[in-house]
């Protein structure tokens, strides 16, 4: 290692536990198959005094999903042999199933199951196993999409994947991790961590801030494929380690796991078999993130360079920004070059995306615009006065309506304007309204004092009333910035439909769960 690459990676890495406070945290650096940087810092249990060590197991969530692919590529030469698996697991899908590569791609149609917890009722800190993950499953009759169309980030995809690979060969999936990854790559504290109470190793996971105080994280979800490998920061390096010593055999496990992936018409996919793969800093990358109340991973990969990065914290701070900022110091380069930009005045306002219903918020934000449609706010830089843009997400006036290309997700959404003047007849709002798709699951809408309320109820409880929040005419969002996972539906869009005698429908959705009919009852 160079004195200027030792000296950018001491300084990019001494700064983490200022710029992400937090309990603990821990980060590596593998170059060449060799370990530059392999640190730790603060607790893994700050109330049992227990120090955050390369040895802690750490809860790695999402990153799971790349592990499970590699399960499914070590058993199966070509996935598509589970096809009928999938579908028998889906009994009462009224259409076609997605076949296996269509849940490793994220390309299934299938609306998210924690998500749609949510609409049964499910409370935030509730259990949710494996009876309420397969009853949510079971009940699915449609898809949001056709598969291999479209993305959607879906986390049964990957549950169901293990479920099937469990039902294949007769073991247990905690037993083929470790006979098809943790074995073969020198994993040596990894194991699945499905039930998210505690860790064995008794490291915890913290919510909160310096301001507020930071306190144990309360889960309560049992996870599998989808989200459930514990892993040391060791173990990571051991994987990172394996990626590059097998670099060359076209065979090579992450080479299968990094293969180009399409949708169906042919145009490339940014995600597959449980992997991102995207640019930054001007070099194709292959990541992802991990998350869950009180956890935050992610690791990445720039093969061109064969360098790794990997972040750990057991606090909320985001770790994927400390991991870009890590690989930008590795690479010498400015984690946020200069722009220049112009506010997209023409593009502020409200507006419905005509194909799925959902409410998306365009508002002025520094440096661009603020759009308000996914689980979480899209931070857009400002191109022109009628358009605003990401690498993700171009929004660009059209006349009357605003066109949104999400080249991720292969599709192009027309946003129409909300009516925003006020006048209409709230009461009429009030009143239970069920979901046929949903086994009959409920929203209730009620005015308490003159403010409008709602809450969801199904099979998992009695969701609590959230105040409601009006758009426009007859649209209103239901806030949910908490859930089963931590990354929660957000806002859910309620859009009311009248008719002659009144409100008798009104059409449920967020990007995880969309395209959701409520009847009067």
């Amino acid at each position: 290692m160079s004195d200027s690459l030792s000296a950018r990676l001491e300084a990019a890495v001494s700064a983490l536990p200022v710029r992400f406070p937090g309990p603990g945290g821990a980060v590596a650096v593998v170059k060449d198959g060799e370990v530059l940087v392999r640190h730790t810092w603060g607790y893994a249990n700050a109330e049992r005094c227990l120090p955050f060590t390369p040895s802690s197991l750490f809860r790695m969530c999402s990153i799971t999903k790349q592990f499970t692919c590699g399960v499914l590529l070590d058993l199966f030469q070509d996935p598509a042999e589970l096809d009928g698996d999938v579908d028998d697991r889906l009994p009462q899908l009224d259409e076609p199933a997605p076949g296996a590569l269509h849940l490793a791609h994220n390309q299934s149609g299938l609306r998210d199951y924690w998500a749609v917890a949510m609409l049964h009722g499910a409370p935030v800190e509730g259990f949710f196993g494996d009876r309420e993950g397969r009853r949510v499953i079971d009940g699915t009759r449609t898809l949001q999409f056709q598969p291999g169309t479209s993305y959607s980030y879906v986390n049964q995809n990957f549950r169901l994947l293990s479920d099937i690979l469990e039902d294949r060969t007769g073991r247990n999936f905690a037993e083929l991790l470790q006979t098809s990854i943790f074995n073969p790559v020198g994993m040596e504290r990894a194991i699945l961590a499905a039930e998210t109470r505690a860790m064995p190793d008794g490291t915890v996971g913290y919510e909160g801030t310096v301001e507020s105080g930071f306190r144990p994280a309360v889960n309560n979800i049992w996870w599998t494929g989808d989200a459930g490998l514990g892993a040391s920061l060791d173990d990571m390096i051991a994987w990172e380690r394996f990626i590059d010593a097998t670099r060359d055999d076209p065979d090579g496990l992450y080479n299968r796991l990094t293969t180009p992936v399409t949708f169906r018409d042919g145009e490339a996919a940014p995600y597959g078999f449980g992997l991102q793969r995207t640019s930054l800093f001007g070099r194709d990358v292959t990541m992802h993130g991990g998350a869950l109340r009180g956890w935050r991973s992610h690791r990445l990969h720039v093969a061109s360079e064969r360098l790794s990065v990997v972040v750990m914290f057991n606090h909320m701070s985001p770790a994927q920004v400390a991991a870009g900022q890590i690989l930008a110091a590795a690479l010498g380069v400015p984690y946020e070059p200069d722009r220049t930009t112009q506010p997209p005045h023409e593009l502020y306002g409200t507006f419905i995306e005509r194909e799925t219903g959902l409410s998306a918020r365009i508002e002025p934000a520094p440096g661009g615009a603020k759009l308000r449609y996914l689980m979480v706010p899209e931070m857009l830089e400002g191109v022109s006065a009628s358009r605003a843009e990401t690498p993700g997400v171009q929004i660009v006036r059209q006349g009357d309506e605003i066109r949104m290309e999400r080249p991720g997700e292969n599709r192009v959404g027309i946003l129409t304007a909300c009516d925003e003047t006020a006048g209409e007849d709230t009461e009429a709002l009030e009143g239970v309204y069920r979901c046929e798709e949903l086994d009959e699951a409920e929203v209730t809408i009620e005015l308490a004092g003159g403010v409008v309320y709602g809450g969801f109820s199904g099979f998992l409880g009695n969701g609590r009333m959230e105040p409601l929040q009006r758009l426009a005419r007859d649209v209103w969002v239901l806030p949910c910035p908490r859930a089963l996972d931590h990354t929660a539906p957000g806002d859910w869009t309620l859009l009311f439909e009248r008719d002659s005698s009144g409100v008798n429908t009104v059409k449920v959705g967020c990007w995880l769960a969309r395209d959701l009919i409520y009847r009067r009852a």
